[in-house]
């Protein structure tokens, strides 16, 4: 008992009281591109990329593809790109999740009134992974620990698709996970969501050309929200099913 009270006053309070005001100290968030002017003929940014997120003329990057490693910084000549901490990084649309000089921020998330209507009171969720290297699901285990407590807002994953309204996907979805993540799809009742979380989701991160990816699941089933990351963060998460949901704090 002594050695957990000892623990507790040395870490202090690991709760966050507002997840929305947090600021993710060290965190690779959104990217910032600046208006300085490429050196001619360069493209160091663009062959540093693993995941083809990067294209020219002018520079933009693509936070479907982006896997946050950062890579493009430190090789650009003209200090054109760098990274700040914001992870307010979701959107309702896949086109809005790119971004350049002339659009330096991710489109506002599109509130549902829909939804809001359904589930702004109470939301679950059924995780599946597929294919994925249990990076962004080992952060999507973390919205219900102590930290960021994602229960609080009414929204909790669930065992059984049977129990969910939703589904958040992450992975590049391989075809021995097609036919699974169709059966979790379909076992749950209508109306429901499907949410994407992390690059290999949104886009097929850099597995996008593998041959053994099947993404036909996002053919037929269009998200109702995109977060980016690699692996997502949880407040990335947090903040982008609120504004889906249009709940307030």
């Amino acid at each position: 008992m002594i050695k957990s009270i000892l623990v507790r006053k040395s870490q202090g309070s690991q709760y966050i009281p507002d997840l929305r005001a947090a600021n993710p100290i060290g965190f690779r968030g959104k990217p910032v591109i600046s208006e300085a002017a490429c050196a001619n003929g360069c493209n160091a940014c663009l062959a540093a990329c693993p995941s083809r997120a990067i294209t020219l003329d002018p520079v933009r990057i693509d936070m479907g593809r982006c896997v946050l490693c950062g890579d493009c910084e430190p090789v650009c000549p003209s200090e054109k790109l760098s990274f700040n901490n914001d992870f307010k990084l979701a959107s309702t649309d896949r086109d809005a999740l790119t971004i350049s000089s002339a659009h330096p921020d991710i489109d506002p998330i599109k509130v549902s009134e829909a939804l809001h209507k359904r589930f702004g009171r109470s939301l679950k969720l059924r995780s599946v992974s597929a294919g994925g290297c249990n990076g962004c699901e080992m952060e999507i285990n973390a919205l219900s620990n102590v930290n960021f407590d994602l229960g609080r807002y009414g929204i909790d994953m669930v065992a059984s698709p049977r129990h969910a309204d939703g589904l958040v996907l992450s992975g590049p979805i391989s075809r021995n996970m097609a036919d699974a993540l169709q059966i979790a799809w379909d076992a749950i009742p209508e109306p429901k969501l499907v949410i994407a979380v992390g690059a290999c989701a949104i886009s097929g991160g850099i597995f996008a050309e593998c041959n053994e990816v099947d993404r036909t699941f996002l053919d037929k089933f269009k998200p109702a929200l995109y977060i980016p990351g690699c692996p997502t963060h949880p407040l990335s998460f947090i903040s982008g099913i609120l504004d889906l949901l249009g709940i307030a704090d």
